[in-house]
């Protein structure tokens, strides 16, 4: 039997510090919140994932598009979230 979960998942902040300041936030946070919505329905979600102490984020070319950025922000989170628990929620 499947459970149906609501999952909420708060950032803080997200500073992108060495890209254009024209760069549009919106478009990389919309990115971003599809791709880890994605991920979590696809791949599950650690149980008491913290991330609160998360900075091990790839190095991204500073002409990466907002898009690609989001998306591998998603990414590289879900992978954080997936190493630092033990069990995974489904």
């Amino acid at each position: 039997m499947g459970l149906n979960r609501d999952v909420h998942v708060e950032i803080g902040a997200l500073i992108l510090d060495g890209f254009d300041r024209s760069i549009d936030a919106e478009v990389v946070s919309a990115a971003f919140t599809a791709e880890l919505t994605r991920l979590v329905r696809a791949r599950g979600l650690p149980v008491a994932a913290d991330v609160s102490a998360s900075t091990g984020l790839p190095a991204l070319e500073p002409s990466t598009s907002p898009e690609g950025l989001g998306v591998a922000l998603a990414r590289s989170v879900h992978a954080g979230l997936s190493d630092s628990a033990p069990g995974r929620l489904r």
